[in-house]
């Protein structure tokens, strides 16, 4: 489906039915990264929710997006859909990377009732140079399977993710690639040269049940750095995954579905007081 936000039109898909759950996928690919992690998930838990998976401005399917200009038109896009296709219903938000970035955003303007927060290798500072990043390895390879590809992909796969099976070079072409190859680059180009908040944005204190998933080789965005927030959510979860880079969900999808599930029965305890 598509709705239009300030003259952009943002395609968005709906599964289930529940409180909602909006799903902000990272910077280049589109919502088959948050589908992917996380539909298989509800199928199996069978819990009850109403997953809202957006495609961001020059991304996935979404059009009509060249007047906006930085990370601040983004987030007011974001906004835009909140307020008009969820309006004033509670609500979750699982955002990955960037959209973690955006996800602080959402939260630090405090018009929303939203009831919990889960991070999955959340950006925290904008610019590269402020990161702490780990040396980049490789945490399990299978040499026999990398075989088989051709030299490109190899490349690339080795360079994004840090689990090298075939397992998880599925997942990330079905999930990840195909999505980045979908992405309008010259727009994304644009954004990332205007990639941090303005000066508005003050770190939100949240103090609903948040997740932070952090990979330990996550060479990307790294995981020291979610700690200087823990003060700023009292009520979160900080995990370190030894395995996992920057596309965590698929290197450690076993944790993953057990750090989700823990979130949302916490959210659910919480209702229930």
């Amino acid at each position: 489906m598509y709705t239009s936000i300030k003259d952009v039109e943002i395609y968005y898909e709906i599964y289930g039915e529940g409180t909602p759950i909006l799903m902000l996928h990272g910077f280049s690919p589109d919502m088959e990264l948050m589908k992917g992690c996380m539909e298989p998930f509800f199928q199996k838990s069978g819990a009850s929710y109403k997953r809202i998976y957006i495609d961001l401005p020059g991304m996935g399917k979404s059009k009509q997006f060249a007047h906006l200009n930085n990370t601040d038109d983004m987030l007011d896009i974001v906004i835009g859909f909140i307020e008009k296709e969820i309006q004033n219903e509670p609500f979750l938000i699982v955002a990955e990377s960037y959209g973690g970035y955006l996800a602080r955003g959402v939260i630090a303007k405090e018009s929303f009732s939203i009831l919990g927060a889960f991070f999955i290798c959340p950006v925290i500072y904008a610019t590269r140079d402020k990161r702490t990043l780990p040396v980049k390895q490789t945490a399990a390879k299978d040499e026999l399977f990398l075989q088989t590809l051709g030299s490109d992909i190899k490349v690339a796969f080795e360079e994004n993710c840090v689990v090298l099976n075939e397992y998880t070079y599925n997942r990330w072409m079905k999930e990840i690639v195909s999505g980045m190859n979908r992405a309008n680059q010259p727009f994304l180009e644009k954004i990332a040269g205007n990639y941090s908040f303005s000066s508005w944005f003050e770190e939100p204190n949240f103090e609903q049940p948040s997740v932070f998933l952090l990979g330990r080789q996550d060479d990307v965005v790294g995981f020291e750095d979610a700690f200087h927030l823990k003060d700023n959510f009292p009520q979160a979860t900080y995990a370190i995954l030894d395995g996992a880079g920057h596309n965590l969900q698929i290197e450690r999808p076993i944790l993953f579905d057990a750090y989700l599930d823990d979130w949302l029965k916490r959210i659910h305890d919480r209702k229930l007081r």
